[in-house]
Parts: C-alpha cells; sequence; structure tokens
C-alpha cells in the first residue's frame, strides 16, 4: 500500500488526470471507430470491401504476379514506419540516460512546464511505451500482408475454381485472402493511430491541459479522416 501511495504520489494530480485523459480518449476512440463503422462505412471498411472484390477477381486471372508485386508493395508503408518507429525508440532511451540535459532543453520550451527529473523520466518512458507499440503493430501488419501474398501465390487455378463440385469456392477464398489482407491493414492502421496520439503526448511536456487540448484535437483529426473524409466518398460513390 506504500509503496501504491509513493507511486500516486509520483505525478501531481493535474498529470494523472491528464495521463487519464490520454489513455481513456485513445481506447473510448478505438472501440467507437469499430461500433461506428457497422453503421457508417470507414476509410478502413470500405478498402477492406475493395480487398474482398480484389481477391475475387484475382481468382479469375491464371497471371498472379501483379497481385502478389501489388501486396507485397502495400507492405513498404508499415516496413517505413517501423523502422522509423526504431530510430524514435533509440532517441527517447538516449534521452532518458541523459535526463539532465534534456531537462534543461525542456524548460527552454515557451510555456514548458517546470518537472522534476523523475517526473521527465516518467513522460519520456510513456512516449516510449506508445512508439514501442507502434513498432509492434507495424511489423505484425507486415507479417500479415506477407500471409496474404502466400494465400495468393497458393491459390488454385482459375480452371480448378470452375471445375469446383462447391460453387462457393471462390467467394470463401475470396473472403478469406480479403479478410487476412484486411487484417493487415487494420493493425496498420493501429500503429498510424499511435502515431498521432504521440502528438499529444509531447504535448504533456508543455503542461496536462495541453495534453488534454492535444487529445481531443488528434482524436477530431481522426474522425474527421475516417468518417468524413473526401476519399471516404470517392471510394463509396457508385460505380
Amino acid at each position: 500500500m506504500d509503496f501504491l501511495l509513493r507511486v500516486i504520489q509520483v505525478l501531481p494530480l493535474a498529470d494523472w488526470l491528464a495521463l487519464g485523459a490520454f489513455f481513456a480518449g485513445w481506447v473510448g476512440y478505438v472501440r467507437f471507430a469499430k461500433a461506428r463503422s457497422v453503421r457508417r462505412p470507414s476509410v478502413l471498411a470500405s478498402t477492406n470491401r475493395i480487398r474482398q472484390e480484389w481477391m475475387l477477381q484475382t481468382t479469375y486471372r491464371d497471371n498472379r504476379i501483379v497481385d502478389a508485386a501489388v501486396s507485397q508493395s502495400m507492405a513498404t508503408s508499415p516496413s517505413f514506419f517501423a523502422s522509423t518507429t526504431i530510430f524514435i525508440i533509440g532517441g527517447l532511451i538516449a534521452a532518458v540516460g541523459a535526463t539532465d540535459k534534456t531537462a534543461e532543453m525542456v524548460q527552454e520550451l515557451p510555456f514548458a512546464a517546470r518537472t522534476s527529473v523523475l517526473v521527465l523520466d516518467l513522460k519520456l518512458l510513456v512516449l516510449t511505451g506508445i512508439f514501442v507499440h507502434a513498432f509492434f503493430r507495424f511489423t505484425w501488419s507486415m507479417r500479415q500482408y506477407s500471409f496474404g501474398a502466400l494465400l495468393i501465390g497458393s491459390a488454385p487455378s482459375p480452371q480448378d475454381f470452375s471445375r469446383a463440385e462447391d460453387t462457393q469456392l471462390r467467394r470463401r477464398y475470396a473472403e478469406r485472402a480479403g479478410r487476412v489482407m484486411g487484417l493487415g491493414a487494420e493493425t496498420f492502421n493501429d500503429g498510424l493511430r499511435a502515431v498521432y496520439m504521440s502528438f499529444a503526448a509531447v504535448l504533456w511536456f508543455l503542461s496536462p491541459l495541453a495534453m488534454v487540448v492535444g487529445t481531443l484535437a488528434v482524436i477530431w483529426v481522426l474522425y474527421r479522416r475516417e468518417f468524413h473524409s473526401d476519399v471516404l466518398a470517392l471510394l463509396n460513390e457508385p460505380m
């Protein structure tokens, strides 16, 4: 009990409230977006529908080299972000190792809150944890896209689909392969959200209020892009 009290006393109440609002907003928006996409298609849900159609068209092609190349090219984005997060994590760990110099640099920022070295370490560790989470999501997305490429490469020929006794074989393959590709996109989207939320976490170095405002602003940007963007309207435009 005493240890828990000492941990709680590390941060002022305003910082604990800001940190709680940050994670509550992040987790809450993820759940909201998943539930909202059932009633109103999001960018992710719309592109997943297109992936299903793509995989269905793949079953009609003898030569699937282009499909395999496209699936692998989709893994380049999470690969780039995974590499970037590694450098960021390394920089944050270096900052934790040189907290005194980091504290001096932070104190020179306009409107930055004056905090102890211990509090600054905690803020750096939270920011590092966010990027570690993003790294794991990006690398898992890369693997899922590779699994999708395997499904494309191992798909039966168009003649096998046509001769199949079960007429639903083609549809079942397209749904399975499209779902695997969709999971890769969803995992990549989770990593991107973590990167977006890191901008709100950076504002914690200024003040708890700035972190809360930044969290609300990031969530608003994510919501507008996922549910009210111009590209979403074009994706859902009837053919």
